[in-house]
């Protein structure tokens, strides 16, 4: 809207000029006043805050409910690190601070030293910088310390190799970073094809990306072959720490051979995921990446006072402002304080135990592509259900009428009507048997009364959307427009 600058502006009803001192005053074109007094709602407190609290009761949060959202984990976030993250003296604090006066931060300081020491220790790295701000910039980060890495040494190097099974942000950060992609298929165990694999492998390998396990839930047991492979063509091995739930205490991504490793601090270390954020993607490498991780870094001198350091000639410099997420970090850091070397390794213990009862209490109900032990997560297929004209979005429509949220569902895409479930390690068998049971029901409905599942969701306030409707007569439309 383009303002119009007069010396005096008539009074209108509705539109009152302020008296000021200023001589030139801003008007609003007569098309866009209001021609009637605006009619605010009159209502009474007590309305304001029903209206409110049933509004809030709409909400499906972890708080009330159970999230079985595979490869996405939503885990529980304890109040104790919110408790934290609220103290005045982390609250407060000003990113300019360290900058002016590096005593008057000595403690903020000391959690993102202490996170890099903690995070280096579980991972098998050497150092950590924590200015990612979700788990795709840790990626893009990532890759481009790889590259950093390759100029460094004048390699040339041009492509990525990639699973066909991985997360969709991988070729995507490989791909902003400059390098071409080269998908490798999955074998009929369900990971890497290593004869694939290795027919790919020539000078001009730059590294590989790797979720472990991967998004099928499964854990690659040629992990070594592959990291000894990709080495002797001074390539990269890149952990997309994802899925590092389910290897937590148990094993350590730079004991397995990578190089890099970003950690999802909202998947592994309980901080808050969702609503598009905030996040926090950590970035640690070994020691001969160093160099090359962005500045400023927090070093701990000689007098055990901390400070920011920036002579780092080869670092690639700032990959966001100041040093990430620094309440979502500290929430990280008293997650992990609080749980110590014990609780992590039953994180995976329980998250590893969780995935695999579901499995086994559906594997008679529902196709299991890769029928092997899983790890944090299991991948069903409703191959099945669809022969009755029943799909995996069906299911999912179905489970909202039943209350529970639904699984990840057509991920990943080399599963033809793909159900990804990752029930955490949060969740008690209680909670677990009613969302088994509520699969059980889809499923012997799906033989008996698959017409049914044209109507659900039926008990939510919004009919179901027609998705085909949606895609041709809007999106398209609106992208031909354009």
């Amino acid at each position: 809207m383009q303002l119009i600058f007069e010396k005096s502006v008539p009074e209108r009803k509705g539109f009152q000029v302020p008296k000021s001192d200023v001589s030139m005053k801003a008007t609003i074109p007569g098309a866009y006043i209001r021609k009637i007094d605006c009619l605010w709602p009159e209502v009474s407190e007590l309305d304001v805050v029903r209206h409110f609290t049933r509004l809030s009761n709409l909400n499906y949060s972890l708080d009330a409910n159970f999230y079985p959202l595979g490869s996405c984990t939503m885990k529980y976030n304890p109040k104790f690190t919110e408790k934290a993250a609220s103290i005045k003296g982390f609250a407060n604090l000003h990113p300019v601070l360290p900058q002016l006066d590096g005593s008057l931060v000595q403690g903020g300081l000391e959690v993102l030293f202490e996170m890099d020491q903690l995070l280096s220790e579980i991972t098998g790295m050497d150092n950590f910088t924590m200015q990612p701000l979700a788990g795709a910039h840790g990626e893009l980060t990532g890759v481009m310390l790889m590259a950093a890495y390759h100029r460094a040494k004048g390699n040339k190097k041009k492509y990525i190799i990639i699973p066909d099974s991985a997360h969709g942000t991988n070729p995507a950060s490989a791909t902003i970073a400059g390098y071409d992609i080269v998908s490798v298929p999955t074998d009929k165990n369900g990971v890497l094809s290593l004869k694939d694999f290795e027919a790919k492998i020539t000078d001009e390998l730059a590294g590989v990306m790797l979720t472990s396990p991967n998004t099928l839930g499964i854990f690659n047991s040629n992990i070594d072959k592959i990291a000894d492979a990709v080495h002797k063509v001074d390539g990269l091995m890149y952990y997309d720490g994802a899925n590092l739930n389910a290897l937590l205490g148990r094993a350590r991504p730079g004991d397995l051979g990578f190089d890099i490793v970003h950690i999802n601090l909202h998947k592994t270390f309980a901080t808050p995921h969702g609503g598009g954020g905030p996040g926090a993607g950590p970035v640690g490498v070994k020691k001969s990446l160093s160099k090359f991780l962005p500045i400023s870094r927090v070093i701990k001198k000689d007098d055990h006072t901390y400070a920011l350091d920036y002579n780092y000639p080869e670092s690639i410099g700032y990959v966001a402002p100041f040093y990430g997420n620094f309440s979502v970090i500290l929430k990280a850091y008293a997650y992990i304080l609080m749980l110590g070397k014990e609780g992590l390794r039953e994180i995976s213990d329980h998250a590893v135990l969780n995935a695999n009862y579901i499995m086994a209490r559906l594997k008679k109900y529902y196709d299991l592509p890769f029928d092997r032990t899983c790890m944090h997560e299991c991948v069903f297929s409703a191959s099945k259900q669809e022969k009755n004209g029943v799909h995996a979005n069906d299911i999912a429509k179905f489970l909202i009428d039943k209350g529970f949220h639904p699984p990840t569902v057509y991920f990943p895409l080399i599963v033809k009507e793909a159900i990804m479930i990752e029930p955490t390690e949060t969740e008690s068998k209680q909670e677990m048997d009613p969302f088994i049971e509520a699969m059980i029901e889809a499923a012997q409905l799906s033989e008996s009364h698959p017409d049914q599942f044209k109507d659900f969701p039926k008990n939510t306030p919004v009919s179901r959307p027609d998705e085909v409707k949606a895609a041709k007569d809007i999106i398209c439309n609106h992208f031909l427009k354009k």
